[in-house]
């Protein structure tokens, strides 16, 4: 039945909304946006024709009304939060509005995780031996894997080695269940140790057309969540694609599937086998390599399908285009257990080459909170062959030029610069087992390079603000003083770069006793064309209050500007455990006297809907506990102390035997 709308609601924030959007409009359709208070000031909301302040974006009600209000005839629930949800896909029916997606019935099958597995089996689709009877856990045998039986994302997720770490497991993936999907019930599967996570992508008609679309690579992973995609995959062969295929194709026809969905398969990769995992009920968030290598748009066919439009091609008319890959930039820090960070974006501005695609949700000035997923966006390459769009995305992100906050960009490009990466040795476990580097070493003579550039930039920027002798060109000195000096910190480094200007404008510079001469050619707010020792590079610049950002074709760095005079700020005491980020505390499992070791975890703190184990880093005693279930807490903030200079076991046993003979 056909169902013409001119007008979309999208109940989603961020970049999903904005890649939305960006098709609806293609297709002449009025856009809505719905927005909490957190994001009034975020892209999405200004992109849309019409935005409406909403309390959440899991209020169902709020968001139907949002789109009767707005006369919107259609509702795209983009993904996460309430796009998975069937009780949201019956309410926009109810209401008399188009859902873009699959029907109620097949997102409440495929929702629940065990009930899924179950349809999977009955469709003659491979499954991995699974229980959800708690008491029955350990007869999976060890390790294995706990899992949400609701939601997805690697939230109420743990795999367990042995079972003395069962019974925490299953309570902390319960836990994070139940705040990230209001449903704390989980159930045991194997784990697969050296697995691929492999994907195929399907679209389906209400008229029963069923296409599959090839398969994604989601392997590399972090907190059982992806972070570099790619299609096609490096491992799977012909055969395996038709397997695999035939497979997705006969759970869609089992559920009568339509819209976009994704049928997502575990894969052994020492047999090749594979094995039903579950199926996302919605667009995921790597539907751009399939986009790229099948030349087809994937919202605008969810789109025309909710129309009831046939898909209009057929399987044998499905074609692949080289290769693309995406890397999922993140606000967080891959040096610290890959821990969300939160911050203003002081930069952000993608090179205009290499040409890659950037969905992203931010702009310079955006705020990454605590309240939401703390991506900053999905960059896409792609190319003729795997290795043109790996190199392409490594020099695109390397060429980002962004700051404000610790990101993974460094990470990511580590990761694609590997030689495992490379050779497609790209298994779930790629992160623990190649261990790509947190973040970029640089160089001595390049960090010294940066450092000079830094300080010509910001003697530059003084001399523009100048108010007097404004004739006078830059560094302009009457006889012999010493030279200019700023002192630049830049991670855990200090550099003091020293500069005179030469009657022929060039400068004397120096830092770190090394020695040389440069030359200032161009300098703007924004980026600086210098030449040290008859190299020559523009690096882009921004400052913000005491720091300022470089990059160049080669990278760049942030330095922190030190001030002449500053104030001694209290140190932490020893043993201090601290948030590392803000959040929630939802446990304290010490208290004032409890003997702990390091390593041993004494807090949980829940961020972002994430569960952050945070443990001693030192043995001895807890002196001081100055939090408590359920407190909200700032970055930084002192939970609890502990003593290690106190006396051992030993030595209390000792003192007390020496009590007893006096």
């Amino acid at each position: 039945m056909k169902r013409r709308f001119t007008t979309l609601l999208v109940a989603n924030r961020g970049e999903i909304a904005r890649r939305v959007f960006r098709t609806a409009r293609s297709m002449g359709l009025r856009t809505v946006a719905v927005f909490v208070d957190a994001d009034a000031d975020a892209l999405f909301v200004a992109d849309a024709d019409e935005a409406i302040r909403v309390g959440s974006y899991l209020d169902a009600d709020a968001i139907v009304a949002a789109a009767l209000a707005a006369g919107a005839e259609a509702v795209h629930p983009g993904y996460g939060f309430l796009a998975e949800n069937a009780a949201f896909a019956t309410a926009v029916d109810g209401a008399g509005l188009g859902w873009v997606g699959p029907s109620a019935a097949a997102i409440a099958a495929m929702g629940d995780k065990i009930q899924a597995k179950q349809l999977a089996a009955a469709a003659d689709v491979p499954v991995l031996p699974s229980t959800d009877d708690p008491d029955r856990f350990a007869s999976i045998g060890f390790p294995l894997l706990i899992k949400a039986a609701a939601g997805g994302g690697g939230k109420g997720m743990r795999v367990v080695g042995e079972p003395a770490g069962l019974d925490d497991a299953v309570a902390a993936a319960q836990r994070e269940a139940a705040s990230g999907f209001g449903d704390d019930r989980v159930f045991a599967e194997r784990y697969v140790d050296r697995a691929r996570h492999i994907e195929i992508q399907i679209l389906g008609d209400e008229h029963g057309n069923l296409v599959h679309l090839g398969e994604r690579e989601c392997s590399i992973q972090r907190r059982h969540q992806k972070i570099i995609e790619e299609s096609p995959s490096p491992f799977v062969t012909e055969a395996m694609r038709l397997d695999m295929g035939d497979a997705a194709l006969r759970l869609g026809a089992a559920l009568h599937y339509r819209s976009a969905g994704t049928v997502e398969f575990l894969v052994d990769d020492r047999s090749g086998e594979f094995f039903f995992l579950e199926v996302n009920t919605r667009l995921q968030v790597e539907h751009p390599v399939t986009e790229e290598v099948t030349g087809r748009d994937l919202v605008r066919d969810q789109l025309r399908i909710a129309m009831g439009d046939e898909l209009g091609f057929t399987q044998s008319d499905v074609g692949f285009d080289g290769h693309a890959i995406e890397a999922r930039l993140y606000a967080e820090d891959p040096g610290n257990d890959f821990l969300p960070v939160t911050g203003t974006l002081d930069a952000f501005e993608p090179s205009p080459e290499p040409a890659l695609r950037w969905d992203a949700g931010v702009a310079r000035g955006s705020v990454i909170g605590v309240d939401f997923d703390p991506m900053i966006a999905k960059v896409i390459a792609s190319g003729p062959t795997r290795s043109d769009a790996t190199s392409r995305l490594a020099l695109g992100l390397e060429h980002l030029h962004i700051g404000g906050l610790t990101t993974n960009r460094d990470f990511l490009v580590a990761v694609l610069r590997s030689d495992e990466f490379e050779e497609g040795d790209t298994t779930t476990d790629f992160i623990a087992r190649v261990g790509p580097p947190p973040t970029r070493a640089l160089a001595d003579d390049e960090l010294w390079r940066l450092a000079v550039a830094a300080a010509l930039w910001l003697q530059a920027e003084s001399r523009s603000t100048a108010t007097t002798l404004t004739s006078l060109p830059s560094g302009f000195v009457v006889g012999r003083i010493p030279p200019e000096r700023v002192e630049l910190a830049t991670g855990d480094r200090t550099i003091t770069v020293h500069y005179r200007r030469a009657r022929d404008g060039s400068f004397a510079i120096g830092a770190d006793g090394t020695e040389g001469r440069a030359v200032l050619h161009r300098w703007s707010t924004d980026d600086i064309d210098v030449e040290i020792d008859g190299r020559r590079r523009t690096l882009r610049a921004t400052r913000t209050g005491p720091r300022l950002q470089l990059t160049g074709a080669g990278g760049g760095a942030r330095f922190d500007i030190v001030p002449r005079f500053s104030v001694p700020q209290p140190d932490l005491p020893g043993g201090a455990v601290a948030a590392p980020m803000p959040g929630k505390v939802l446990e304290v499992r010490v208290g004032v006297g409890d003997r702990v070791e390091a390593g041993q975890v004494v807090a949980v703190l829940e961020a972002m809907k994430m569960e952050n184990h945070l443990a001693a880093t030192e043995d001895g005693v807890v002196a001081e506990v100055r939090v408590a279930a359920g407190d909200q807490v700032e970055k930084d903030v002192l939970l609890l102390v502990i003593d290690g200079s106190g006396p051992t076991d030993a030595d209390s046993t000792a003192a007390t035997d020496r009590g007893q003979t006096v």
